[in-house]
């Protein structure tokens, strides 16, 4: 899967709200009410990248948790990395545990 065009990504993003495109990555910040919410995303998104075969990159300051998506075999974003950002964006809607929905941060 070959890496899209910056226009591409611009164009593709539009349809993202949260996500950004930065150096090679695509990028968005989700705040949790509390550190056991933000876990619990991290442990849905491993469970959605292992059956994607495809996995971000996780920075967890306690309730807020970082995603940078890219490809590295493909030194860039793909469609690969939209689909997981999309499946990302929608565990993040599910997670509630006495908190409410994450805010997205830009």
């Amino acid at each position: 899967m070959a890496a899209l065009s910056k226009a591409e990504i611009r164009e593709k993003l539009k349809e993202m709200p949260g996500w950004s495109h930065v150096g090679k990555s695509m990028q968005r910040k989700f705040m949790f009410k509390s550190f056991p919410a933000a876990m619990a995303f991290v442990n849905r998104i491993a469970e959605a990248a292992e059956r994607a075969g495809h996995h971000p990159d996780i920075n967890i300051r306690y309730s807020l948790v970082e995603i940078s998506l890219w490809t590295h075999s493909e030194g860039g974003v793909t469609e690969k990395d939209f689909q997981l950002a999309r499946q990302l964006d929608q565990i993040a809607g599910t997670i509630s545990s006495g908190t409410s929905a994450p805010t997205a941060l830009a």
